[in-house]
């Protein structure tokens, strides 16, 4: 039994409302689905803060839509990863920023709690952790004195969760693996990827840049077992064919790479990942992405992956831009559409459904509207048939 947890703080208690959500019959509303629908619909305000925090966007410019910079705290923005507790609660990994790594170094690298209410059609906020390096891992000068790291130090795409609650975190400005306590406490020295620099790393040791900025690891799944990460890059290397992107093994117990990868190749070279998480020890759940956004999204798109030999065979599961929307779920029409710029979060909930998070680039996207800054979104999609998923990747 599927349980989704609203948590309502009141004063100095939280009050915690249970939902039964019973399998795929709830989601679905009692009917196996003959395409995939949306079963759920709720939204995080894009003027959301975390109170009592910090300054943050002094250095933005450009249209914020509506907003004012700087901000008087930090904004809960930028969902570039997700996993799932069990209990109806997530833990969301906030972007690095605002777009760069010379305007977010007053952003301050989180990972957030939050619990979607389908029923209010609101995300519950109810806290999160900062990333630390208290232990001075990072052998590089970081933007603050305190070691808190920022938007200008790493750019975290992507997550995995550990039993023990800590969280190993795809980056892009190394591109690193980096290994965080529950606390948000940096454990190990970052993992950088012989062979794969990426620019903000070269301006930083005068190596020769062999990726392209902000095509680091968009993706990062676990295997069944717990024994491997495999981090997915969001573009190509210099010397690969246009298009195709290494999908990297990493042994959680060595805490080194294996050396063995597979290809995953873009429909277009122009296009880029969102996110990569595992099926089974043999198939992935990717997201890919044009750049578009509002009237130009056209390609948003959900593929089943499996591998063969060194290569990544991928089939079609969702169109994210055509989602059967019989019921109106979300006050949208019979179709639904996903027009985003960045979806950058996919996770399964069980065999026959998923949920498919944006990341609003905030105060920059305008999916939704071409005057007003995106909202993150969180929907539930219902499957026709099922993914016949490992058991120990459902919690």
């Amino acid at each position: 039994m599927r349980k989704i947890v609203r948590n309502l703080v009141a004063g100095t208690g939280v009050l915690a409302l249970t939902l039964s959500l019973a399998g795929t019959a709830s989601y679905a509303a009692g009917h196996q689905v003959s395409k995939p629908t949306l079963t759920g619909w709720a939204a995080l305000p894009a003027g959301t803060f975390v109170p009592g925090s910090e300054q943050s966007g002094a250095l933005v410019t450009g249209n914020l839509n509506g907003f004012t910079a700087p901000f008087a705290d930090q904004p809960i923005q930028g969902f570039s990863g997700i996993a799932d507790n069990g209990d109806g609660t997530f833990d969301v990994l906030s972007d690095n920023g605002y777009g760069n790594q010379a305007n977010s170094g007053d952003f301050l690298l989180r990972v957030q709690r939050l619990a979607p209410v389908f029923r209010t059609g609101q995300v519950d906020v109810l806290g999160g952790v900062n990333l630390t390096d208290p232990d001075k891992l990072i052998p590089w000068a970081l933007t603050r004195p305190d070691r808190v790291l920022t938007g200008a130090d790493f750019d975290p795409e992507s997550i995995q969760k550990r039993p023990d609650g800590s969280f190993w975190i795809g980056d892009e400005f190394g591109p690193y693996l980096l290994h965080f306590d529950r606390a948000g406490r940096l454990l190990d020295a970052p993992v950088a990827l012989d062979g794969v620099t990426a620019p903000e790393t070269a301006a930083r040791t005068g190596a020769t840049a062999t990726a392209r900025s902000s095509k680091g690891f968009e993706g990062l799944a676990q295997s069944p077992d717990g024994r491997y990460l495999y981090a997915l890059l969001e573009g190509s290397i210099t010397g690969d064919p246009a298009g195709a992107l290494r999908l990297n093994e990493f042994d959680l117990r060595a805490k080194k790479y294996t050396g063995k990868r597979w290809t995953y190749q873009l429909d277009n070279p122009d296009f880029a990942i969102g996110d990569a998480i595992a099926v089974d020890r043999n198939r992935f759940l990717i997201i890919e992405r044009d750049n578009g956004q509002g009237a130009t999204a056209v390609v948003k798109k959900i593929y089943l992956a499996t591998r063969r030999g060194d290569r990544l065979d991928k089939t079609l599961l969702v169109d994210l831009m055509n989602v059967a929307n019989p019921r109106r779920v979300g006050g949208f029409g019979p179709t639904f559409t996903f027009p985003f710029q960045t979806i950058e979060d996919v996770v399964i909930l069980d065999d026959r459904t998923i949920a498919v998070l944006n990341d609003n680039n905030f105060p920059f996207s305008t999916g939704r509207s071409a005057t007003a800054a995106d909202n993150n979104e969180w929907i539930t999609i219902a499957l026709p048939k099922s993914l016949d998923a490992d058991e120990r990747l459902l919690k």
